[in-house]
């Protein structure tokens, strides 16, 4: 039941929710976000290279004081400028100005010059093709005069009823009613002229049609940015041409769009993913995007949004897997590596295949599943920082009660030891002259030794334990310790006939606990004399330096294996041989010398080979 729980609060809910959380974003398009993402990939497309097939001929404000008239300037004006164009050899013509019927005779004139040069540059090569527009009014058609030449149809379509609904020119117009438009047609008579496959509306990538408006759309691709100023699309106003004020082959083999684009009319701009607010930049200047996406075939295939979805359920999956299983600090950069990650495969899918993944829905997903995931891990974390709290207090408690009753304990089988070992000095001292009762009171008196020096192993360890030591620090020479320790020893050393050297160098008095330090010294020179065998040899010897007091303490006994050396100053650690099988010890003596050396601030080396002795060096602060 418990684990059922765990469970729930672990991985049911969040999934639960994060399922809950993914059918809600699929509910909605978030079209506007995803149209910042998308022009983020048009404005930086590193997949399509500007081609130089294109030149503007713009009527503008300062054409128009130049030659001092209005739009669309007289047919003699158009008779002239034209001239000009054809006689530089282009590929194809494209007017997109729209032109006004004849109503003089000169002007019919000149309107019948106009035709007759077209007519000419058709029959010498050359394609020319008028565009017709559509508005609220209707079809604008070419004057009647000039409509047996060719004509197409030239809209620019706006996102403003489809997709972010911004008025940005996103998609082009490729065909009405069965019927290529300017842009197609222009395309096809370039691809021709440089020996390229015409391409039809299923040739297109991403070529869309719509029953509604019985047209086909497509995403194209601007190869280069339409708003500098200076860019790479080559443009010169109407008048310049007009007066033959350009370089010789300005217009050679070159698509020419010849049309309007006034700062002061409005309706002569759109707004682009390179502008998407303010003037916006000239139709003229987007007619060429197009057209040139068209010559080079590049185009945008919308991958279907329901591979998008698919995509957001195995990541949210696989988020789900990793995340739960991570830190909230690695669970976070898994999430914004994974966000890094998703947009670089966007953008190589974009820019080296042309394709658009629609990516606010996995992005949403994402973000979504972290931060449904993070309120759940601090639960479940604090869930377990409190079972581990309290779980603390407990074996703090169990901790206290041990440490009470081995302390309770020790000082009560202290009192029972002290009488057995007094009550057998007594017998001893009475029965002296029955030597196997003396040897047995010998053999007790002995053990109540080890005894009580094991109950006072304990009660320091208890007292290290619950970290209730307190240092009585005085100044101290450390040789005269030293040599009480020694002294005090000369039973046990005597009776294996073991010689120990004293080599104690002059030092001066150090901060010290003088009752540790005794038995710090005591224990390490008593295992010296336990594990050294008979006729062996003790070294003792002292020294200083500005930093350091040394004392070395080195015997001849048995040595201290390398598997067994990193450990004989853990807590009941017993070195395992053949000796320490014969020599009583509780495991606590180094683990206390350790301990009370470091709490002088000092430090303890051991150096030891088996069968060569070892040496134990001691280093306390010279202070």
């Amino acid at each position: 039941m418990v684990r059922f729980k765990e469970l729930k609060s672990t991985y049911i809910y969040p999934l639960f929710f994060t399922i809950v959380l993914i059918l809600i974003v699929f509910q909605y398009q978030f079209s506007f976000l995803e149209s910042v993402f998308y022009d983020l990939r048009i404005r930086t497309d590193l997949g399509i290279n500007f081609s130089d097939n294109i030149v503007l001929i713009t009527q503008d404000d300062e054409s128009d004081e130049f030659l001092g008239e209005s739009y669309p300037y007289t047919y003699a004006g158009h008779s002239r400028m034209i001239d000009k164009v054809f006689l530089d050899s282009p590929s194809v013509v494209t007017y997109f100005s729209e032109l006004s019927s004849a109503t003089t005779k000169s002007e019919q004139k000149h309107q019948e010059d106009f035709k007759n040069q077209i007519n000419n540059f058709k029959k010498n090569g050359g394609d020319f093709v008028f565009a017709a527009s559509m508005d609220l009014w209707g079809t604008q058609l070419p004057p009647e005069y000039l409509r047996d030449l060719e004509y197409s149809y030239s809209l620019i379509n706006k996102d403003n009823l489809a997709f972010s609904k911004d008025n940005v020119v996103r998609r082009a117009l490729i065909n009405i009613s069965g019927e290529d438009t300017l842009h197609l047609n222009v395309a096809n008579k370039f691809r021709k002229k440089i020996n390229q496959q015409t391409i039809s509306t299923t040739d297109i990538q991403g070529a869309y049609y719509v029953p509604e408006a019985d047209a086909t759309f497509s995403l194209f691709r601007y190869y280069t940015s339409p708003n500098i100023p200076n860019g790479f699309i080559k443009k010169i106003s109407f008048h310049n041409v007009l007066v033959g004020n350009f370089p010789k082959h300005f217009f050679k083999d070159k698509i020419v769009l010849i049309g309007p684009s006034y700062i002061s009319n409005s309706s002569d701009f759109v707004l682009t993913p390179f502008k998407k607010e303010g003037i916006g930049v000239s139709k003229l200047m987007v007619h060429a995007e197009i057209i040139q996406s068209l010559v080079e075939n590049k185009t945008i295939l919308a991958i279907p949004k329901f591979i998008s979805k698919i995509v957001s359920i195995f990541i949210a999956i696989i988020l789900f897997i990793v995340i739960s299983r991570a830190s909230p600090v690695r669970g976070l950069l898994i999430v914004v590596a994974t966000t890094i990650l998703l947009f670089i495969i966007s953008y190589i899918l974009f820019v080296a295949f042309g394709l658009w993944l629609y990516v606010t829905h996995l992005l949403f997903t994402i973000i979504g599943v972290y931060y449904i995931w993070v309120p759940f891990r601090a639960i479940s974390e604090y869930q377990t920082r409190f079972a581990i709290q309290e779980e603390t207090k407990l074996l703090k408690k169990v901790e206290s009660l041990k440490q009470n009753f081995i302390s309770l304990m020790s000082h009560d089988l202290k009192t029972p030891v002290a009488k057995i070992a007094t009550m057998s000095d007594v017998l001893k001292q009475k029965y002296s002259d029955n030597y196997d009762l003396t040897d047995g009171l010998n053999s007790i008196i002995d053990s109540t030794k080890e005894l009580n020096k094991f109950i006072t192993s304990i009660l320091d360890l208890t007292k290290v334990e619950s970290q209730n030591i307190n240092l009585t620090i005085v100044q101290k020479d450390i040789n005269p310790i030293i040599e009480s320790v020694i002294d005090g020893l000369s039973y046990e050393y005597d009776r294996k006939n073991i010689d120990v050297e004293i080599e104690l160098g002059p030092l001066y008095p150090i901060n010290i606990d003088v009752s540790l330090l005794f038995r710090v010294i005591s224990n390490i020179v008593e295992n010296a004399i336990k594990y050294s065998p008979e006729n062996s040899k003790i070294n003792v010897k002292t020294w200083d330096d500005a930093q350091w007091v040394y004392i070395q303490v080195a015997d001849d006994g048995p040595g201290i294996d390398l598997d067994d050396i990193n450990y004989i100053f853990d807590k009941f650690y017993r070195v395992k041989n053949d000796a320490s099988h014969s020599i009583k010890g509780t495991g606590l003596g180094l683990y206390l010398v350790r301990y009370f050396v470091e709490l002088h601030g000092g430090e303890i080396d051991v150096n030891s080979k088996v069968g060569s002795g070892t040496t134990f060096v001691i280093k306390l602060k010279n202070n």
